[in-house]
């Protein structure tokens, strides 16, 4: 069976309402908290859509404010919401957390930010393959899944399986890894590389290999993946390195002011995805990943606007010289923009 493309991406996966501090400070001694949205997949789906393509995100949220909240926002960055369904008995997930860095192991978790997750039962914890049709699922060129979805619950793992397996007929399947220690108590990580294999795109971080499965680089990664066609292995500030094809491909991070690292992961994986739905070569396809994860770094949020794609473009066609150079800071998404409007005029 095969579907026809009616949008560019699909993505599956929870989001929830998410509550970031008022100011810096333990949960416990922040007073106050502004509503917001969190989730891997949907932050991609809405990245796309702002940056020009057709995104729908699959899901499942509660019969509740908070549900209405995240329906709304999603729908609100251009995202194809009709196939979010709407649980009257479970609620909606949500979190909060203080504003450092997530940890990507559970020893580091000390030294960085708080997480609090209140998601056990949720709505989109019964995500089965009974309740996803194929139609939905496979409606896009690209089907773009997390790590994070298996972790959830067993029908959420067997959905996965499912999704990942390889059949005549499926979209090009990207799955970022999002290793989240916290999910993982007496569970064994390495069904994170197990559903990798069954991908065509694979983001993974080499922090985040190295603490779920103990590898400690870029080439013992792609080891231990060979059946994907694409594995792209991120190094955090030093850039990220792309397997397609027998090539190898690095290209170093542009240096960034960083004001919050939370959502620059799935930004990254947008910005990949965009330039390889353009056919665009593996290098300006890892330049325009870091550009949109620059855009992710200078806000405190998950969600950030990217950049205008002609300003993303001028950038990653930058030689090597130039691109070395490049220093990225709160406003660098603005002027692309200010000057596309200039030209409306």
């Amino acid at each position: 069976m095969s579907v026809t493309p009616s949008v560019d991406v699909v993505c599956l996966g929870e989001s929830m309402v998410t509550f970031v501090p008022s100011r810096a400070g333990r949960l416990a001694d922040v007073p106050a908290f502004r509503r917001t949205i969190g989730g891997a997949e949907s932050n991609v789906a809405c990245t796309l859509a702002r940056t020009g393509h057709t995104a729908r995100w699959v899901s499942r949220v509660g019969s509740d404010g908070f549900g209405d909240h995240l329906v709304d926002t999603i729908a609100g960055a251009g995202v194809d919401v009709g196939a979010v369904q709407r649980d009257p008995h479970r609620p909606t997930g949500v979190y909060f957390r203080t504003a450092g860095e997530r940890a990507t192991t559970l020893d580091a978790a000390q030294d960085r930010a708080e997480v609090v997750y209140y998601r056990k039962g949720s709505a989109a914890s019964a995500l089965s393959p009974a309740l996803v049709r194929r139609a939905d699922v496979w409606a896009g060129r690209v089907l773009h899944l997390t790590g994070i979805t298996c972790a959830l619950s067993a029908t959420c793992k067997a959905l996965m399986r499912r999704l990942t397996h390889r059949e005549p007929g499926r979209p090009l399947v990207s799955f970022d890894v999002n290793h989240r220690p916290a999910l993982w108590h007496g569970a064994d990580p390495w069904l994170l590389a197990e559903l990798a294999r069954g991908c065509d795109l694979v983001f993974v971080g080499e922090d985040e290999a190295q603490a779920a499965w103990g590898l400690a680089d870029a080439d013992a990664i792609r080891a231990a993946l060979p059946e994907p066609a694409t594995v792209v292995v991120k190094q955090g500030a030093a850039g990220a390195t792309v397997f397609s094809g027998g090539e190898r491909v690095r290209v170093p991070a542009p240096a960034v002011d960083v004001v919050a690292h939370v959502g620059a992961g799935d930004a990254f994986a947008a910005g990949f995805l965009s330039a390889t739905l353009r056919g665009l070569p593996l290098r300006d396809r890892l330049r325009h990943g870091h550009l949109l994860a620059a855009a992710a770094l200078i806000v405190p949020g998950d969600l950030a606007p990217p950049p205008a794609r002609a300003h993303a473009d001028a950038l990653a066609a930058l030689d090597d010289t130039a691109w070395g150079r490049l220093r990225l800071g709160p406003g660098w998404t603005d002027q692309g923009r200010d000057r596309e409007q200039e030209a409306e005029r």
